[in-house]
């Protein structure tokens, strides 16, 4: 025995040594090396067994359990039936004897361990593994630990994620399934016990305002007086090992939720019970009394209690979220739902004690959120079910729900509540899009809800009911583009837009009153506007009218948003029938906003400058964003009165650019400048009237913008303005004939616009050689970057539009595309300006390739050609950067554009992209593990392929006709084979993204044009592929992609299904190593010759899963073992 113990005390002090905070990285290395040496000897856990019965080291403990693990997982098979037998029958021995003394996180290990055992041996080696569970729980002395067996049981085996062939899973299911009607009969059993034992102990509380509550509500939710008497009684006090009992108990019935299916095996008296204990977590009485008492311990009891509330809340929340529910369980669901509504109840009671905000506060948090999974749940998956239910409740649950959404305790679970509120609207709207037979009838059923909840979100995004928790919002610290205040206001005006779109007028009407009494006072500060020496200010100073101030406008800055959301449901078909109330909001909008301009509010003084000054700026932009979303509504107008009396429209649009124009000035604060471009470029895009180049206001934006002495505007603005003036130079007008468009005048007017704003940039050429000194060259590449934004804008604005107006566009584009041109050498080592040149082309490419006609653009072409060589490539992808590399895409996305050009303009340069693609750019990037260029590259390459078909493939129609399956003629062989080789090379990468891109390409090529039937594919390639797909399944590297990796591979196989059994897969059994020829038999035979797509995938799943088995148990096997 010496060595035994002398090794445990030397394990010991290794590991003490191991874990001491001054231990060197270098020694704990050597340290673990020796342990992983001392794991790896054969025998090593005999020392183990007795390090773990003779230590109390937990360390030693845990490795020793460890070098078990490893043993169990990776080399069973080696172990001879001798040792296997004295190690099964050791280890639950050992747990057996130390269960109460081992620290918890030693004996779920040791737990773990057996368990492994029984998914290696049982029930052929290892009969009475699960037989000694059952026994564990159902002796009184060792039930919590036969519950944490059975609990790793279940995880381990009925999902094992270890590697073991697809049979032994397939085993393991079905004889868990057989043991589950047993093994929910024990666990009701424990749990029914437990609550009656305590249930005859309690002492029968005193009538208090919450007890027996079985209104009206109730007794309509549970059909059975006696099972609301059921629910009535008082919740049982728990000793801490019943507690513990409990806590295991519905632990391991919500993992064998998660995979058992809904079956009669789950009880009603099951769900009966886990309802009892899912009152837990309602049960307010608990915390209080652990604080009347104040002991710590029973502060600890309360939170102990509140967790069996959501472990049972957990398990019904596991039977909820499966979609595929039998014909004889949806009793059993009607049932689950009324007694959650019957908890929903009552934690939603109001009573002289308690507030309903105040109540839930006093809940465990993971209660509530687990509640409200619950309710998304049911509302998601089982609505449409349960509302055909006469004895179903729907509005009175709605009711329910609306109590509990508007008295959440935090943030996080209102917008929680909103969501299923949203999900309930969708699921009304498209309920009545499917039965419009039905709409009165159903919008009837619901109307007071949808009204109660809409006035309700309103009220909640303004200051002036919900001001104490508004202000707890963050609106600085941006999280997905937006502030937590944003996303506020987004979800509630979400939920406001869909009662709209079911409610119209109900909602116009909530939401019109609430938005006027705002502007009342907007309108009114007027009044208060004195003239002081410095400009003018806002003469209101005392602090309370300031407050009250600042949340009026805060909450007009809202209803301004929200009625700006609102503008989709006044146009289209509605248009007439809502023509009033829009007009009406219109109106209002267009006299807030030129108010706001009048009296400049924006530059105004106050007395607290650093609240009301945003406040005042936040309206005025809003006011304008919000009359930006009426564009629509107004182009709609504009078409139904442009014949007969337009006088109306016209007062609305000259008043609308008369409040813009004073904003577009470099002075005005960039929030509002910005609001006011984006209106300009919505009347000049969206709404197009003949007569705006004509009025005095835009005529001055026209001189502001070309008069090169007046400041510069911001870029973005800057960008925004030039874009409207091009488009009301360049768009149709509508309602109008092309007789009447007067293009030549607007031509005219268009080239002096873009002559001014390219004034600078075209004197650049004349010095085409790049400026010495650094100063110049700063300036110039400003000049370069402020006039080809605006440039790109106005081209990609119009890009969609008539051929007309993309003519005009590039006549006045002309010149200055030529001046790029000629820029373009001089620049091509700098590369932000070449990145910013490219996006221009690529634009150009995109939106005007057929007015910059062939023998241009083919220039165009042929300098980048020129320019981008083998040097300049690799410098760009090699040496500078993200930039460098941005560079080249552009470039590859310009040729994109090319190759997908119909017709034979541009054919002859196909020669050429294709091997600046395979000879210079593919060798630079394919070896380099950056995804940088080789997403462009491939979508290149697969647009050469598919736009160019024919210059690989030259089958015509009449010859495939005449000879029935043509084999196609051939060209560009070599050229087509080094793109599907750099297409294989890609797989074998570890970039998933470009892994899945490329994978797509094939599939659709073959759909598409039928690559994979091509000869020189199938002959040379197929298998190739094939084999490099099942290899990528086999190393686990691209997980993720499974399915289309399958469905590719049940694709190329199907084009020779007889080639793929009779040769490939013999060939590839044969190569693979790792596994014996016995092996290689069984996987062959275990490959049925299924030729349908599903059973042909789960063959190919079934081969990955046991190839990876059978090589894991080789190697487990000691060296020199003979295999027969």
């Amino acid at each position: 025995m010496a060595s035994e113990e002398a090794s445990l005390r030397a394990l010991e002090s290794l590991m003490t040594e191991f874990f001491h905070n001054c231990t060197t990285n270098e020694r704990k290395r050597e340290i673990e090396e020796l342990l992983n040496n001392f794991a790896q000897q054969i025998g090593a856990w005999r020392f183990c067994l007795y390090f773990l019965s003779s230590t109390r080291n937990d360390y030693v403990m845990m490795y020793s359990l460890t070098v078990f693990e490893n043993l169990i997982n990776k080399m069973w098979l080696g172990v001879p039936s001798q040792d296997k037998m004295e190690i099964r029958s050791c280890l639950p021995k050992l747990l057996l004897a130390h269960h109460k003394t081992l620290p918890y996180f030693i004996r779920n290990k040791l737990c773990k361990v057996i368990v492994d055992i029984g998914r290696q041996d049982w029930p052929m080696f290892y009969h009475d593994f699960f037989t000694n569970i059952l026994q564990l729980i159902q002796s009184p002395v060792t039930t919590p630990l036969g519950l944490i067996m059975l609990k790793t049981t279940s995880e381990e085996l009925a999902c094992p994620r270890e590697d073991l062939s697809v049979a032994r899973k397939e085993e393991l299911r079905k004889l868990l399934l057989d043991q589950v009607q047993t093994v929910l009969g024990l666990l009701t059993g424990i749990l029914e016990s437990i609550w009656d034992k305590h249930s005859a102990t309690a002492a029968t509380p005193p009538p208090s305002p919450t007890s027996g509550e079985s209104g009206d509500l109730l007794s309509s939710l549970l059909q059975s007086p006696s099972a609301a008497k059921l629910l009535n009684q008082p919740i049982p006090i728990l000793d801490t090992e019943s507690e513990c009992i409990c806590s295991l108990a519905l632990e391991c019935l919500a993992h064998l939720f998660s995979w058992i299916p809904l079956s009669t095996s789950i009880t009603p008296s099951l769900l009966t019970t886990i309802f009892h204990f899912a009152r837990f977590g309602c049960d307010t009485r608990v915390r209080k009394m652990s604080s009347v008492n104040g002991s710590s311990q029973n502060s600890v009891l309360g939170q102990e209690r509140g967790r069996l509330g959501v472990l049972a809340m957990s398990c019904i929340n596991e039977l909820m979220s499966k979609n595929c529910v039998p014909m004889e369980f949806e009793e059993y669901l009607l049932r689950m739902f009324q007694q959650t509504f019957y908890l929903l109840q009552k934690i939603t009671k109001e009573n002289n004690a308690h507030t309903v905000k105040s109540r839930l506060e006093e809940l465990d948090e993971s209660y509530i959120e687990k509640f409200t999974d619950f309710l998304r749940l049911f509302v998601s998956v089982h609505l449409r079910r349960i509302e055909s239910y006469s004895q179903f409740p729907v509005v009175e649950f709605l009711a329910l729900l609306f109590k509990y959404t508007f008295h959440q305790p935090t943030h996080e679970g209102y917008f929680s509540c909103l969501d299923i509120w949203t999900l309930f609207l969708d699921y009304l709207t498209s309920k009545i899009k499917s039965r419009l037979a039905d709409k009165e009838a159903v919008l009837n059923r619901y109307e007071d809800a949808l009204v109660l909840l809409l006035t309700e979100v309103l009220n909640r995004i303004q200051f002036r009911y919900n001001q104490a928790q508004l202000e707890e919002l963050d609106d600085e610290t941006l999280d997905d583009d937006q502030t937590e205040w944003q996303r506020y206001l987004r979800q509630s005006l979400e939920v406001v837009a869909k009662v709209m779109e079911l409610l119209p007028t109900h909602a116009f009407s909530t939401l019109f009153p609430v938005l006027q009494d705002n502007l009342e006072v907007y309108l009114g500060l007027q009044q208060f506007v004195v003239t002081s020496g410095t400009g003018h200010r806002l003469n209101i100073t005392a602090e309370n009218d300031c407050r009250r101030l600042h949340c009026s406008l805060r909450d007009l800055s809202s209803l301004l948003q929200a009625v700006g959301r609102l503008a989709e449901y006044f146009i289209g078909d509605v248009f007439a029938a809502r023509f009033n109330d829009a007009l009406t909001v219109v109106e209002r909008l267009v006299k807030v906003t030129l108010y706001g301009s009048q009296i400049k509010l924006y530059n105004i003084e106050t007395a607290v400058p650093s609240v009301l000054k945003p406040d005042l700026i936040d309206v005025h932009a809003q006011s304008l964003a919000a009359l930006q979303a009426y564009a629509h509504w107004l182009a709609q107008f504009y078409s139904e009165v442009h014949r007969q009396n337009p006088e109306q429209f016209i007062s609305l649009v000259s008043t609308t650019l008369e409040a813009i124009t004073p904003l577009i000035s470099s002075k005005v604060q960039e929030k509002l400048l910005l609001s006011a471009c984006h209106l300009l470029v919505s009347l000049a895009t969206t709404v197009r009237p003949v007569f705006l180049i004509s009025i005095p206001a835009v005529q001055k934006v026209f001189n502001r913008i070309t008069d090169t002495s007046a400041q510069q505007l911001p870029d973005k603005a800057q960008v925004l303005v030039c874009r409207a003036l091009s488009n009301v130079l360049l768009l149709p007008w509508p309602n109008l004939p092309e007789s009447e468009q007067q293009w030549a005048v607007r031509s005219t007017n268009h080239a002096s616009l873009i002559s001014a704003l390219t004034r600078e940039y075209r004197q650049l050429k004349s010095n085409a050689i790049l400026p010495q000194r650094k100063v110049q060259l700063e300036d110039t590449k400003v000049i370069i970057h402020q006039t080809l934004s605006v440039l790109e804008d106005i081209v990609e604005s119009i890009s969609g539009e008539s051929t007309k107006s993309r003519q005009i566009c590039y006549q006045s584009l002309q010149e200055s595309v030529q001046v790029s041109l000629a820029l373009f050498p001089a620049f091509i080592h700098q590369s932000d300006v070449t990145d910013e040149m490219l996006s221009f082309f690529l634009t150009l490419f995109q939106g005007l390739r057929v007015q910059m006609g062939v023998p241009f653009t083919e220039q165009i072409i042929q300098t980048f050609l020129n320019m981008f060589t083998r040097e300049q490539l690799a410098e760009s992808i090699l040496h500078e950067g993200s930039t460098g590399c941005r560079v080249v895409e552009k470039f590859l996305k310009i040729l994109q554009v090319v190759v997908q050009e119909p017709g034979q303009v541009f054919k002859p340069f196909l020669p050429s992209v294709i091997s600046l693609c395979m000879e210079q750019v593919y060798p630079i990037i394919a070896e380099r593990s950056s995804p940088d260029v080789k997403a462009e590259l491939f979508e290149l390459l697969f647009r050469v392929l598919h736009h160019n078909w024919r210059y690989f493939f030259k089958s015509s129609v009449l010859a495939s006709v005449q000879r029935g399956v043509a084999e196609e003629q051939m060209e560009n062989e070599a050229q087509f084979s080094a793109i599907m080789q750099a297409f294989g090379q890609s797989f074998l990468q570890p970039d998933i993204h470009l892994f899945k891109q490329n994978l797509f390409y094939l599939e659709t090529l073959n759909t598409k044009q039928k690559l994979y039937h091509k000869k020189i594919f199938r002959t040379t390639m197929l298998f190739q592929f094939v084999n490099v797909l099942l290899q990528v399944l086999v190393h686990k590297s691209h997980d993720l992609l499974q399915e289309e990796i399958g469905i590719a591979t049940y694709n190329m196989a199907s084009v020779d299904f007889d080639g793929f059994y009779s040769a490939f897969l013999p060939e590839f059994l044969a190569s693979c190593d790792g596994v014996d020829s016995n092996q290689k038999n069984v996987l062959g035979r275990n490959f049925k010759m299924d030729r349908d797509l599903p059973s042909f995938t789960q063959n190919v799943h079934r081969l990955v899963n046991d190839l990876r088995y059978y090589r894991l148990c080789n190697d487990s096997l000691p060296p020199g073992t003979v295999k027969l």
